[in-house]
Formats: C-alpha cells, structure tokens, sequence
C-alpha cells in the first residue's frame, strides 16, 4: 500500500488522495514517486476511464513543495520525471483526470490542478503560484499552463504577485470549471467523472488528445489534418460500431474500451 496517498477503486473510476495533511499535503520526493507509480498504474488499466484526485483533510489539496524537507536535506525540489503528484510532467496521458479541490492549492499543488482537465472545486479552496515570493519560479508548468488556460493578462496578473485566488474568482477567470459547497465536493467531483465514464472512451481520449496536441499547430488547417494516434485507434474499434448501433436499437450503448 503506497505511504503518501490512498488509491480507492471504483469500477471505472479511481479516486487518488495526497495523503499527507500534517504538512497540508505538501509533496517531497518521495510522495511525488509514488504518486508517478499510481498514474502509470491508472494508464495501464484498461479498466480504469477516469481518475479524480484530491487531498486529505479539509485544510489543503496540496501547499506543494514540501519547503520544510527540502531546507532539511540537500535542497533537493520535489518534483520527479513526471512532475508534481505524478502529472504535471506526464503530457501522454489520454484518460480523464479531475482535480478535486478541497482547500490551498499553492504552487506544485495548483501546477497539479492546472494538469487535470477539468477543476471542481470547493468554496473554500484557495489557488496561487506564489514561487516568486520565495525565491522561486512555477517550474511544474504553471507559468505555461495558466497563461494558455484564462489568457496572458489574467495570468500575468497571478504569476507576477503570487496573489491568492479564492474559487469564485478561479471560475470567473476560467480555471474552475465549478464551485460547491465544501461538503458537497468529492459528489460533485464523481457526477463529472459519471457524465464522462457514459461515453466512449476510445472517443473522449481521442478527444482530449486532439484538443491539447492541436494547439502545437500554428494553423486550424495544420491542426485539422494532423494525425492523431488516439483518433487512428478510435476509427478501428468495436465501440465507433457500437454506438450508432445502440442508438438504432434505441438502448444504452455497452462500450469496452476497444
């Protein structure tokens, strides 16, 4: 059983949690190794569709970098090969993830909300990447995913000061995709996970994939008639036959993923 997370298992869906509260689920090197071995697990599932992750307690998702530890030892960041909580350096991974935020999401911890695909968030969640304010720089990919997710102005504004965010806000800048009262998060993060395990899979990760990769291409045309793996395997499988069979029988399509 891993040491600084709970993996919860249910059908499609799997629930990572950072298990770390005494220091607001702040991450060290080893968490972020072991987080990296919970996602290369959920990749390789075939079972697994969508993954939500969150934080233990009510204080924190995540503070990010555990700063104590690193003073401690040889100032070595946390970050491993595939990045805080095992995503933020993983630009491969097709099946959906949810970020769950459950309170301060600073630093490492937003970099890991900004590398899921979609952001629910409690009303007393608070978002920053404050690096700046002690002598550091968001190297997890925050200083490349907001500016591309609410535009340069609004993320210039976060970035230069390391000002906090309460949720409202992140949602007005587009970064939250939806607010809930506190005890109603982990509910309202599993009705998303639910809405997107009753498609294709094969689909939504050819969705996914086209949406983030066709932002490499200078041109709609470019990005239009590129070619996707994802969008290769979908074409060749079971599932492109059966939804339009199931919608001409008039019942629930039984997708399997391949």
């Amino acid at each position: 059983m891993p040491d600084f997370c709970k993996v919860e298992r249910e059908e499609r869906l799997w629930v990572v949690t950072i298990a770390r509260p005494e220091v607001m689920n702040s991450l060290h090197p080893p968490a972020n190794a072991e987080l990296a071995e919970v996602f290369d697990d959920f990749a390789a599932d075939d079972d697994a569709w969508v993954a939500i992750i969150t934080g233990e307690g009510d204080r924190a998702f995540s503070a990010g970098n555990d700063l104590k530890y690193t003073a401690q030892g040889s100032g070595e960041l946390a970050a491993t090969e595939m990045g805080f909580g095992g995503l933020t350096g993983r630009y491969d991974l097709w099946k959906p993830v949810i970020a769950a935020v459950n309170g301060v999401a600073m630093g490492g911890g937003f970099e890991i909300a900004l590398a899921c695909d979609l952001i629910v968030a409690s009303e007393q969640a608070v978002f920053a990447l404050p690096e700046p304010r002690v002598g550091l720089a968001a190297l997890a990919g925050g200083m490349q995913r907001l500016p591309r997710q609410i535009g340069m102005k609004q993320a210039m504004g976060m970035l230069l000061t390391g000002r906090r965010v309460p949720a409202s806000e992140g949602q007005e800048l587009g970064f939250v995709n939806e607010v809930v009262p506190h005890a109603e998060l982990m509910a309202a993060a599993r009705r998303w996970a639910a809405e997107i395990i009753e498609c294709a899979p094969l689909s939504v990760r050819a969705t996914k994939q086209v949406a983030l990769q066709s932002q490499d291409y200078a041109s709609l045309e470019e990005a239009c008639s590129a070619h996707y793996s994802e969008v290769r395997t979908l074409l060749h499988s079971d599932d492109l036959r059966e939804g339009p069979r199931a919608f001409a029988e008039k019942r629930q399509p039984v997708w399997k993923g391949r």
